[in-house]
């Protein structure tokens, strides 16, 4: 992803793209929600390559911490890395190519009913490689399970304790600062909302891959919900059926930042990576070849 010097019109966080076709600039205006303008795929990934991968890494290293969920952050990290398209948003009405690579999901400090919340973000650069991205993830997730709540988490608890007529009052502020790109970057870097991709792990607690929404507030144009690695019946190379571990990957989109063509083709760039997950080895700037 090449820097382009800041013009007029680019925000904080993306620049502004003029030369959007009137299909796509129409549907700025004719669907001005993100709501309004999702797709929903539903698409089973092989990870059977994955669970063998993690099973050699963990007999070189036995302190290795590498699990399936830091190999799909990385795969569609390195996905969205190479397909720009899906680093575009839609914000009062106007397109933006996004500065940076960023995933985030939130994070429950303990698993029952009572637990927090914390947001993460992750923000991947060219020369990020798998590893990174395991270290980075295990760590925050740590950090944020021992220690004190992030910036954004004490806003909204700041936030919640107001009274209602206030609260309503904020809400309308902070759309507006929305709309406009004005929203204060000490929030924007912390929030999921601002973030390429928003990514829910619903495997974690042994669960499938539902649909889930966009949401008309921030940036973010893709949603991810990953479902349990299960075993299951599919047809094999020589039609013969065959037991491969697979996963559910729940994708929403907001349409208006491409087109089905260009989708499709993200999502075979996708499956390709995650099972040959030795790609990942590589800085994510790397290219791979692949049938589209």
């Amino acid at each position: 992803m090449t820097k382009t010097k800041k013009r007029w019109g680019d925000r904080k966080d993306g620049r502004r793209l003029r030369d959007i076709d009137g299909l796509h600039q129409a549907m700025a205006h004719l669907l001005p929600n993100r709501c309004d303008a999702e797709i929903f795929i539903k698409e089973k990934m092989d990870v059977t390559n994955i669970i063998r991968y993690i099973e050699e890494k963990k007999a070189e290293d036995q302190a290795s911490k590498l699990k399936a969920f830091h190999i799909f952050v990385a795969a569609i990290a390195k996905t969205v890395y190479h397909r720009e398209l899906l680093n575009r948003f839609v914000a009062g009405r106007r397109f933006y190519q996004r500065n940076v690579v960023s995933l985030a999901f939130v994070v429950r400090r303990e698993f029952n009913d009572e637990s927090e919340e914390s947001l993460l973000v992750l923000k991947i650069n060219g020369d990020t490689k798998l590893n990174d991205i395991s270290r980075k993830i295990t760590g925050d997730v740590k950090e944020i399970k021992d220690g004190e709540k992030g910036n954004v988490d004490k806003v909204l608890d700041l936030f919640s304790g107001l009274p209602r007529p206030i609260q309503m009052l904020v809400a309308k502020l902070v759309r507006i600062l929305d709309f406009f790109g004005k929203m204060p970057e000490a929030i924007t870097s912390g929030d999921t909302n601002y973030s390429s991709v928003l990514l829910s792990n619903i495997g974690s607690i042994k669960c499938g891959a539902p649909y889930h929404h966009l949401n008309n507030y921030g940036t973010n144009s893709i949603m991810i919900t990953i479902g349990e690695i299960h075993k299951e019946q599919v047809p094999g190379k020589n039609g013969m059926p065959v037991i491969r571990d697979v996963v559910d990957f729940g994708i929403t989109l907001d349409e208006r930042i491409a087109d089905g063509f260009y989708f499709a083709r993200s999502v075979k760039l996708l499956k390709h990576i995650i099972e040959n997950p030795a790609l990942l080895e590589e800085p994510l700037i790397e290219g791979v070849e692949y049938e589209g």
